[in-house]
């Protein structure tokens, strides 16, 4: 049987002029992250990134808290989608009376992932919700297919493919696979870990999010 284990990069620059850089949170996740995997005696066949610097960056973390020397692989298949396209294509709400800027925002970022998951407005966008879920699914096979039997590959990514290659595996069809990854996305916690085993059953997600690497402090969603 092998194992994926599909990691959310740590704490990005939120805020920032520019959001692809790992803050300072970030880099101890993603460090403290390589120590507990080494502890736990995982020693990856293959690691993998998306093509955000974020992704890198933390590669860079994990690697150096395991002590791995495992080379990264980047494949753009496990990149973020545009987030940026997303909120710009959409109205900015107004602020309810007592909302924290941080509330809405978030309010904001759901109806937006909303209107681009629903499929009714693709020509706004530079990829569509069908055309992501497409690229991040063919990344998870080649993976799959690529790791000999028993191996295990360690994937630094984003909480959008996560969340879908979780959907995908949870879930049965339309809509209700974009609705499990609507529910999922948000909550992705930050160098959180989810691990997908491929076997005699095929492909199958064992868990979803796991964080027992950090301490309570050090839990962060954006």
């Amino acid at each position: 049987m092998s194992s994926i284990l599909l990691v959310r990069h740590g704490q990005a620059s939120f805020g920032a002029a520019d959001y692809d850089e790992l803050s300072r949170t970030g880099h101890e996740q993603s460090r403290l992250l390589g120590a507990a995997l080494a502890a736990r005696g995982v020693v990856p066949d293959l690691v993998v990134t998306g093509g955000m610097r974020r992704h890198a960056q933390t590669a860079a973390g994990v690697l150096d808290g395991a002590g791995w020397s495992t080379p990264a692989d980047v494949d753009r298949g496990w990149s973020e989608f545009d987030h940026l396209q997303v909120l710009a294509v959409h109205d900015q709400p107004t602020t309810a009376g007592g909302e924290s800027e941080k509330a809405a925002f978030q309010r904001w970022f759901e109806e937006a992932t909303r209107r681009w998951t629903s499929g009714d407005h693709d020509e706004s966008y530079d990829e569509s919700f069908a055309a992501f879920t497409a690229r991040v699914g063919a990344a998870l096979d080649r993976l799959a297919d690529a790791l000999p039997r028993s191996g295990t590959a360690v994937v630094l990514t984003s909480g959008g493919p996560v969340a879908w290659a979780a959907a995908s595996l949870l879930a049965d069809g339309e809509p209700t696979r974009t609705d499990l990854w609507l529910r999922l996305n948000p909550v992705s916690i930050n160098t959180g870990t989810s691990t997908v085993v491929r076997g005699s059953r095929g492909t199958t997600l064992v868990t979803f999010n796991a964080a027992d690497h950090l301490s309570p402090d050090l839990i962060t969603y954006r």
